[in-house]
């Protein structure tokens, strides 16, 4: 402190020295007061700031990366170089603003240019990149690509024009390492002097230098913290008063840092900049200060120049530069889609043609289509809607002048736009399969009970009038396989929807003309008969199957599938195909079963309903799958291919029909092989739901489907035949299930007669042993049917050897010949070949252990090596051809199973007759 008294002052007296000794002795009585370590003005002798302008600053930051980049080049470092040129790339975009005001660097381009220079020759030696390793060749491979792309997109221009004049302009020497700046500059150094002047109380301050800093300096954070240009209070000078010099007043405490009323430097400049930029830029008259929230117009810019002809070979070259940015990143597709409807009209008012006109109109629809970039999600309303008034009104002009010709095959260089006949490049079947997939997908999307399901569900209407007039204009100008992609989509959008006038009632129904059904047969018999793919021709066979069991054509929907063989070959089809085989396969088992082919349904239904999987083989939703977890794109992707809503087909009623289906066929089948052991089951979930109902502790009344069906089931075991009717026919079963069917009438009255059919058959297998002769006509009031149909029965379970029993014609009476064994005798049979299994396999594991295999002579087992078996030994020295031995899966020894197995009936044969 003496010290700096005395640097201070050479004038002061040494009486004022020792009283300010004595003012620091007194210092620890005082409030403490936090030490500081102060650096003086001595130890910074001479000490200047340099302060740099902003373009300065990103210059050498991108010439510094600029000399890695090519230290990394010469060693070929290609990961290294990757990353210089990412660091270039992000230093270029920070000096955004100065490279705005300053123009692109030379040295950057020559950058630019000399590394895509190195890339190409790099890229030409084949052995370089052979022996490279794999880190290197992808880094290599990815800086080819990044580069180009970056070129292209924003310095193609400019790269172009150094390639062209390479020497021109070429005095930068940035790229070169910076040298040091000199500190006698003035034109970047401001001299703020840091060493504390000789203090001398009558002397003015000398005065702040001042230097306006450029306004990109304002966003640097690494200047703000040192240098505060605008406030004077941070100079040595403005510090220290004149009056303040009283070397009784001055303790530590006046040295410390102060701060005005709490606050800081820092917070001070957070508060201040708003003014400060203000002022500045009102004296530059750069920026306007905008007050109130209106938004700013901006003008889209014009097509053409106001004197510029507008012709074809101009709206085409328009064309092209909006249609080239499609599908770019960044691209505004709302935007791109205006653009091209205005290039329309004006092509339009400027009567250009109507080639011209329906090549923007093909331009207009495709930039529609490609509105939404995720091919997951649906449009929008209104951009559906923009989308078939379009289609629509160039599916007229097509079909009103037809001189235009359009195709895929037309190249763009055979165009004609101008003259008669005109050749445009296009597709319109493309677009409206397009627009068939889209309007699946607006189905898909909505809520199936929601009102906006059905308003977009009257869009079909529109639809299908768009695929009629495009039938007809393709019968006229399309080729074969043209004309058979649209009778597919006709097809599809007619084959599940049910036509009163054409269902199928009686024998020999003269045809109506105009009907679905005459539609359907048109259009399916041409796919059959011309050479289309076999994928349109096995969709159209299985839509006309759908179509024909949906009218109660059974016949002919079983034979058009019998003759097809589809189910031979349906596992090699694609999976929407495959999904529209079950759906089909559905179908044709709910025709059999309105037809009262009970086995036919169930042979059709069993697949399907035995899995338990019936919603997601149909495609109408998706099942959680414990097993094997989906990723979110295969669930993404088996979304795409539900079904929409009105045309799923009900699961209630499609379990339903299985279940009383197998009832029927099971609990007969269940009654005559009661005794069986290896009685084999029709049905495995019909037996799965009967077992889960009585394994249940308490069985009240039925209230689900499922329960209703046990419930009956069980009252057909004991032949009462009324009960089982009534859990069947009842007013909710009908609510549920019966009422969905085309006349249900008729399907109730058939349900009642096969369950009457089925319980006589299950009361004479389960009570056949009790009597010794039946009257029919006894059989025929207790289960109400006429006598024929009882004789029939009767009959038919004589021939076909269910029942050992004979018809008695005079007396009309059953006669029963008891040769069945009697419940003592079947359970003594089911003992003795429960035991016979049982020797079996344990003969057969003491074989195995033993590794002993039959017909094994002597000289195998001596032959073999010790510690190793007889397969083992067979399997590596292969089979000896008339040895009489061989491994297991001979010959030998599956004689040897089959002598077991002849002798074991014998016996049991035997067990029998005794």
């Amino acid at each position: 402190m003496s010290r700096f008294f005395k640097a201070g002052s050479d004038s002061e007296s040494e009486t004022e020295s020792s009283e300010d000794d004595e003012i620091l002795q007194q210092r620890p009585s005082a409030a403490p007061v936090q030490s500081r370590t102060f650096q003086f003005s001595d130890d910074e002798d001479d000490s200047r700031r340099i302060v740099r302008s902003a373009k300065d600053k990103r210059f050498d930051e991108m010439t510094n990366i600029i000399q890695q980049m090519k230290n990394h080049k010469q060693i070929k470092d290609m990961a290294n170089v990757l990353n210089d040129f990412e660091a270039l790339i992000k230093a270029a975009d920070k000096a955004k603003k100065v490279i705005q005001e300053e123009g692109v660097p030379r040295f950057f381009i020559r950058c630019l240019y000399d590394l895509e220079e190195y890339a190409n020759e790099c890229w030409e030696d084949k052995e370089w990149r052979k022996s490279i390793s794999k880190n290197n060749s992808k880094s290599f491979t990815s800086l080819r690509q990044k580069l180009k792309k970056y070129i292209r997109e924003k310095y193609e221009k400019e790269v172009n024009d150094y390639k062209e004049n390479p020497d021109q302009g070429d005095d930068d020497k940035r790229d070169e390492t910076p040298a040091p700046q000199d500190e006698e500059s003035e034109e970047d150094e401001v001299d703020v002097p840091v060493k504390a002047p000789v203090i001398k109380p009558k002397l003015p301050a000398p005065p702040v230098i001042k230097k306006q800093l450029p306004k990109s300096m304002d966003d640097d954070d690494d200047d703000d913290d040192d240098i505060d240009w605008g406030s004077s209070d941070d100079s040595v000078e403005s510090d220290i008063d004149d009056e303040q010099f009283d070397t009784g007043k001055l303790t530590a405490e006046y040295f410390l840092k102060k701060s005005d009323s709490g606050t800081s430097k820092k917070e001070k400049k957070r508060k201040e900049p708003k003014q400060t930029k203000l002022e500045e830029t009102d004296e530059e008259g750069d920026w306007e200060e905008v007050k109130g929230g209106a938004p700013l117009i901006m003008e889209r810019p014009k097509m053409f120049g106001k004197d510029q002809e507008i012709n074809v070979d101009a709206v085409l070259k328009k064309l092209y530069e909006i249609t080239s940015a499609r599908g770019k990143k960044g691209t505004d597709r709302n935007e791109q889609i205006e653009l091209l409807k205005e290039l329309r009209e004006i092509a339009e008012t400027n009567t250009l043609g109507l080639g011209i006109d329906v090549k923007l109109y093909f331009n207009i629809i495709g930039a529609i289509f490609d509105y939404n970039p995720n091919t997951l999600t649906s449009m929008r309303n209104d951009v559906w809607e923009s989308c078939l008034s379009y289609l629509q009104t160039l599916l007229n002009i097509l079909i009103d002048h037809p001189e235009v010709n359009v195709g895929e095959h037309i190249k763009e260089d055979d165009e004609n736009l101008t003259e008669a006949p005109l050749y445009v490049r296009g597709c319109f079947l493309t677009l409206v399969e397009k627009m068939d997939e889209e309007f699946t997908k607006m189905l898909q999307s909505c809520d199936a009970h929601s009102t906006e399901y059905v308003e977009r569900l009257q869009d079909e209407r529109q639809v299908c009038d768009i695929l009629e007039k495009t039938l007809r204009y393709l019968e006229i100008k399309g080729n074969t396989l043209e004309i058979s992609r649209i009778y597919l989509k006709r097809i599809e959008h007619l084959y599940y929807k049910f036509d009163t006038s054409c269902v199928y009632t009686g024998e020999n129904e003269p045809k109506k003309e105009g009907t679905s059904e005459q539609t359907m047969d048109k259009l399916c018999k041409f796919l059959y008969t011309s050479e289309t793919p076999d994928r349109l021709r096995t969709r159209a066979i299985l839509c006309h199957i759908y179509h024909h069991a949906l009218h109660n054509r059974w016949f002919q929907a079983r034979d058009l599938m019998l003759m097809s063989h589809l189910q031979d070959n349906i596992g090699h089809s694609d999976i929407p195909t495959q999904l529209l085989y079950n759906r089909t396969l559905v179908q044709l088992g709910l025709c059999a079963f309105r037809q009262g082919n009970i086995r036919d349904a169930h042979n059709a239904l069993v697949d399907i309903q035995s899995s338990n999987r019936a919603k997601e083989l149909l495609a109408q939703g998706l099942l959680p799958n414990r097993q094997n977890e989906r990723t979110p794109e295969q669930e993404k992707i088996e979304k795409r291919r539900l079904f929409p809503y009105h045309m799923h087909i009900n699961l209630e009623l499609l379990e339903c029909v299985y279940l009383v289906s197998a009832m029927l066929l099971e609990i007969p089948f269940m009654a005559a092989h009661e005794m069986d052991v290896r009685r084999r089951m029709i049905s495995k979930n019909f037996h799965h739901v009967m077992k889960m109902s009585e394994r249940q502790t308490l069985i009240g009344p039925p209230e689900s489907m499922r329960e209703h069906v046990v419930a009956a089931s069980k009252s057909m075991k004991t032949g009462d035949w009324k009960a089982c009717k009534n859990f069947i026919i009842n007013d909710k079963m009908n609510a549920k299930v019966w009422d969905l069917f085309f006349q249900p009438d008729k399907v109730r009255d058939m349900i009642t007669v096969k369950i009457q059919e089925e319980s006589l058959r299950t009361y004479l297998f389960t009570y056949s042993n009790v009597y010794d002769t039946l009257s029919l006509h006894t059989l025929a009031e207790m289960f109400e049917l006429d006598m024929s149909v009882v004789h029939r029965i009767i009959s038919k379970m004589i021939i076909n050897e269910e029942l050992m029993a004979s018809l008695a014609e005079p007396t009309q009476t059953v006669i029963m010949h008891r040769t069945e064994p009697s419940r003592l005798q079947s359970l003594a049979l089911q003992l003795s070949d429960k035991f016979l299994t049982l020797v079996e396999n344990n003969e057969r594991i003491l074989e195995v252990k033993q590794g002993i295999y039959p017909f094994q002579n002597k000289r195998d087992r001596n032959d073999r090596q010790p510690g190793t078996s007889a397969a083992f030994q067979h399997h590596t020295q292969g089979v000896v051809e008339g040895e009489g031995y061989g491994p297991p899966t001979s010959k030998n020894v599956t004689n040897n199973q089959h002598w077991n197995r002849r002798n074991n009936k014998n016996y049991s044969r035997e067990s029998r007759n005794y």
